[in-house]
């Protein structure tokens, strides 16, 4: 599969996204025919790409004035002084508004270099070339940015789009299969939400797509970026639509806080994890009927991903969960706000419960 050029169309900003393998022997090209032009760049690249990636992109840059920062990508550098250090360097370098911050890495390199761009002299340029197959398929798109607190995720940020991504297959094989899953489960929750077809297509390829097979695993970014492209131009700040993106997220967000956002779970495997979760959720509550969430639970199982919170936590964690939970930033009552699913591709984004309601749930799940 050739170069892909999707194009997003918000209210407020417009940006193109290019997927393929190997593009960053375009990149210069890509640069100047989408007028990407700059007197200086600050490169915020996570440490843990391939060198020789990073510097095919340096050397694929305009101008002379090119700053690199290495970034040590986790949750718990998700925060102010992460971004206070890359402010710094913004300032001392005099940088202005015409000038541009490049990331090279995951979702959280492209969170926090969003969220600098955001604020620095209310906004520079600001190019996205995901790393990673969460952030290709999710966070590259719809212009969120955020640090963590100690209060929760992502509670601090704002809404910036990129001016141009660049979602390149070349960086995905340095990942280890752990990440790749953890792509997958955005993949997986994008088909859920909002098309049976995908869910079908990825029914019957998911092994190859999780071994990177060409062309199975650009169309799946294709098709996920697409769909959240749509609900993304419907509805920028998450007022109403873009809220079923939350599928799973409430239960996933509660998981890795709880595990004070350790290695021992990451963020894919937790919204994995979360979409079981609020599928089995749908299905006691009766807006899911039981051949769907086989479905969904049978295909989790089919590939091998983590489906059971068990394995995770215990009732003794449950009051910290709830917690986690009633912090999420969607609340804005007393109650806990759920995305839910009537059948694949037809979810429900208006519900709220009584922490009463979950606890008990969860209490069964943790001692099945």
């Amino acid at each position: 599969m050739s170069l892909i050029k999707l194009q997003v169309k918000t209210r407020t900003h417009k940006y193109p996204i290019f997927i393929g393998n190997n593009i960053l022997n375009k990149l210069k090209i890509i640069l100047k025919e989408n007028l990407i032009n700059f007197n200086q760049c600050l490169v915020v690249a996570d440490k843990k790409v391939p060198k020789k990636l990073i510097y095919k992109v340096l050397n694929s840059l305009p101008g002379k004035k090119k700053s690199l920062y290495y970034f040590s990508s986790s949750e718990k550098n998700k925060n102010q002084k992460s971004i206070d250090n890359i402010l710094s360097i913004l300032l001392s370098k005099n940088f202005n508004r015409n000038d541009c911050v490049i990331s090279i890495g995951g979702g959280i390199t492209g969170d926090v270099s969003g969220f600098a761009a955001s604020i620095f002299k209310r906004g520079l340029k600001f190019v996205n070339i995901p790393t990673t197959l969460l952030s290709q398929v999710d966070s590259s798109i719809g212009g969120k940015t955020g640090i963590n607190s100690k209060y929760g995720k992502n509670l601090i940020g704002t809404f910036y789009q990129p001016n141009l991504v660049i979602s390149d297959i070349i960086f995905l094989k340095s990942l280890p299969k752990r990440e790749i899953i953890c792509g997958y489960g955005e993949i997986l929750k994008h088909a859920i939400i909002a098309d049976k077809k995908f869910f079908t297509f990825l029914e019957k390829n998911g092994s190859q797509i999780l071994k990177l097979e060409s062309p199975l695993i650009e169309k799946a970014i294709f098709k996920s970026c697409f769909i959240k492209k749509k609900i993304v131009e419907t509805d920028e700040k998450e007022m109403g639509i873009r809220k079923i993106l939350n599928f799973g997220h409430t239960f996933a967000h509660a998981y890795e806080a709880t595990l004070g956002y350790s290695k021992k779970l990451n963020h894919g495997e937790a919204v994995i994890l979360g979409i079981k979760t609020a599928a089995q959720f749908s299905f006691l509550n009766k807006f899911l009927n039981i051949k769907e969430f086989k479905l969904i639970e049978n295909h989790l199982n089919k590939l091998s991903l983590p489906k059971d919170i068990n394995k995770f936590f215990s009732v003794k964690n449950l009051n910290k969960l709830l917690s986690f939970m009633k912090k999420d930033k969607k609340n804005n009552t007393d109650k806990i706000n759920l995305v839910l699913l009537k059948k694949i591709g037809s979810p429900i984004h208006k519900l709220q419960f009584d922490e009463k309601k979950i606890h008990l749930f969860l209490r069964k799940e943790l001692i099945k």
